[in-house]
């Protein structure tokens, strides 16, 4: 059982060398988090195995794990730190949530596919990440309950960005979005006042879209 600890935190290591900080993501509470969250514990029994591979896992439900770079990188342009509040779109298995956990965040999570927002609740709560609370719903309507919130990360395209996550967005926080249809770019828009959101492309992307109220909104 130890050994097989230690091969797991090996292949983590690795994974954050040569995958994540290798190729720019420097934030030292990122590269910890993703060192310490047992990935490997977030996909499927079948799939366990490519846990640490540099591509994404299927899940169940038609969805996906992100590679480990795009978590790494997402997370870093989030720029929050402990005690930050940050809003998740697109729980999946939990992994994203458990790394922004690990960070020091209180995470607000939302799932539309009520098995894996059970799946992941179950998961987080059974691995000891306190601050992640789980919602089963659709994302675009926000918690506004809990807003504003110092970062927001959306794991699933829109092809439009969803007003009320723009809404419930704090003053100076960031939201981290992949935006389009076929061809999709990750987007960092930052709340730089009550109506002013600057925006800027990351990278193209290829995510899940987003499905419920996002595909009837005009």
């Amino acid at each position: 059982m130890a050994d097989q600890e230690a091969h797991w935190a090996q292949l983590r290591e690795e994974m954050v060398a040569t995958q994540i900080a290798s190729r720019g993501v420097r934030d030292a509470a990122v590269l910890t988090a993703l060192r310490m969250v047992p990935r490997h514990l977030f996909v499927p029994q079948d799939v366990r195995a490519e846990a640490y591979a540099d591509h994404p896992l299927p899940i169940g439900e038609g969805q996906t794990i992100s590679q480990p770079y795009i978590v790494g990188l997402m997370t870093e342009l989030l720029e929050v730190k402990p005690g930050d509040r940050v809003l998740e779109i697109g729980t999946g298995s939990g992994y994203q949530a458990a790394v922004l956990d690990a960070i020091g965040c209180d995470v607000y999570t939302i799932e539309i596919r009520a098995s894996l927002a059970h799946e992941a609740e179950r998961q987080l709560t059974s691995l000891g990440f306190k601050k992640v609370h789980v919602r089963a719903g659709d994302g675009y309507a926000g918690w506004p309950d809990a807003a504003p919130f110092a970062g927001i990360v959306v794991t699933a395209a829109p092809e439009r960005i969803p007003q009320p996550l723009l809404d419930q967005l704090a003053i100076g926080g960031h939201m981290v979005i992949p935006v389009g249809s076929f061809y999709q770019q990750l987007k960092v828009i930052t709340r730089r006042g009550e109506e002013d959101f600057p925006e800027r492309d990351v990278i193209p992307v290829r995510f899940v879209p987003m499905t419920g109220e996002v595909e009837r909104r005009p």
